[in-house]
């Protein structure tokens, strides 16, 4: 997490905004995130690693294609020099105009419906969309070195990829552009339209869209919790009920190693003890 003196100082250099507000977003996998306000417009700024700038340019590209079909999505602003992204050395800022709205609450089951809904609606539209910077969706690496943190770790990330390396083997799966971080903050729905969005695209990626609706369903604290994300994603993106409730369980565990991998990259005790309280419970 950067200071705040180099939140503005980038705002400043790259964007020439000059904030009277900041607030942070919720915490995602992924990245960082703030709402800003500056002189009458109000934006999204995301801070992601170095090595993931290439897949964050390619989530703007993919919210300009979403606008284009006429769904509600952040507007890329480039940099003065005219970059997606500015460089520096907490890593890759992006920033967007914030789309009108409030965030969702991903524990209300009407924004569940919401939230659902414009996953689904993303990942149709964004079928047949191209990028050079969209990344293949892989699975995690057993064998890296930080796995050693937690005596229980590398066989849990181990386990969990090998189990998403046979269902992409075995299964025939619906792939497409990714989110990557489809959490409930990240979308919002105008009250005054009853027009829902996303504020970004997250860093994409392709690979199996059932991983995105994973990813959601951890954020809304688990499939008992899930159930109206679920008939809003149903009812708008391409994947059918009888993939969808067969690969979930896979790849929701997938994503808890994954936010175990991390913790443990990032020395975070407390997110790698709830990450593994998820997979325990998952073995049961």
């Amino acid at each position: 997490m950067p200071d705040a003196e180099l939140l503005r100082s980038t705002l400043r250099d790259e964007w020439h905004l000059v904030p009277s507000e900041i607030s942070a977003l919720d915490d995602v996998l992924l990245s960082h995130g703030w709402e800003v306000t500056a002189g009458s417009g109000r934006y999204v700024v995301r801070l992601s690693d170095l090595d993931a700038r290439l897949p964050v340019e390619a989530g703007l590209a993919a919210a300009e294609h979403l606008r284009g079909r006429d769904i509600a999505a952040g507007e890329p602003v480039r940099t003065l020099s005219g970059g997606l992204t500015a460089l520096t050395e907490a890593g890759a800022f992006a920033v967007l105009r914030r789309v009108p709205g409030r965030r969702l609450d991903g524990c209300d089951p009407i924004d569940q419906q919401w939230w659902g809904d414009r996953l689904g609606a993303a990942h149709r539209a964004l079928q047949g969309f191209h990028h050079p910077g969209l990344r293949p969706w892989q699975p995690l690496d057993p064998a890296a070195a930080h796995l050693d943190a937690e005596p229980w770790l590398r066989a849990a990330v181990t386990d969990a990829s090998a189990a998403a390396k046979r269902l992409t083997v075995t299964d025939r799966l619906t792939y497409g552009v990714l989110h990557g971080d489809p959490a409930p903050g990240g979308f919002v729905v105008d009250p005054s339209t009853g027009r829902a969005g996303l504020l970004d695209c997250g860093a994409s990626g392709v690979g199996p869209l059932v991983y995105d609706v994973a990813a959601a369903v951890v954020y809304a604290g688990g499939l008992p919790r899930a159930e109206e994300l679920l008939d809003g994603y149903l009812a708008a993106g391409p994947v059918g009920a009888d993939e969808l409730y067969a690969v979930l369980p896979v790849l929701l565990r997938l994503r808890w190693a994954e936010r175990a991998d991390r913790a443990a990259r990032r020395g975070r005790h407390d997110d790698l003890r709830r990450a593994r309280e998820a997979l325990d419970g998952m073995s049961g």
